[in-house]
């Protein structure tokens, strides 16, 4: 599994979902324009010493992301549309895409999108923080596909 995220606006987010890469050694990829440049303060707080350690790629692009990445299921995500996570069938080699904090993926992405997910909300907010959606979602992946269980295996060995 992949994190990306397209457009993100929120430099503390973004370190932290890095940081959740680095423990993941998950590939973290950011599409441009970023609401913050990579070398900002609170981006590098938020990911601590982390950094070295992440498996980014900076993309123009949505496009150049298409054209460029890895073979893989392309997996949207939305505060109120799709299947709800844990009803989702979740693949090792699925790009999850996270949209920008203030507006969420455009509609036009989701409504070509082949597969979109959701974290259910049933309260009064309008999403969940998203570093905490992506760690919901990578772990759920990770979960299902059986990569926790390789990976603890190896751990314990």
């Amino acid at each position: 599994m992949q994190i990306v995220l397209y457009q993100p606006e929120i430099p503390p987010n973004t370190g932290t979902i890095a940081r959740l890469c680095a423990a993941t050694d998950t590939r973290l990829h950011l599409i441009e324009p970023l609401g913050f440049s990579l070398e900002d303060r609170y981006l590098k707080r938020a990911g601590l010493d982390y950094w070295p350690y992440v498996r980014k790629t900076v993309w123009p692009d949505w496009a150049a992301f298409l054209a460029g990445r890895e073979p893989g299921r392309i997996v949207l995500t939305s505060a109120r549309r799709g299947t709800a996570y844990h009803r989702f069938s979740f693949s090792g080699d699925d790009f999850v895409v996270l949209g920008p904090e203030t507006r969420g993926l455009p509609r036009e992405m989701l409504d070509q999108a082949g597969h979109v997910v959701r974290l259910p909300i049933w309260g009064q907010v309008r999403s969940v923080n998203l570093a905490n959606a992506a760690a919901v979602l990578l772990y759920e992946g990770y979960r299902q596909t059986g990569e926790l269980d390789r990976r603890e295996a190896g751990q314990d060995g």
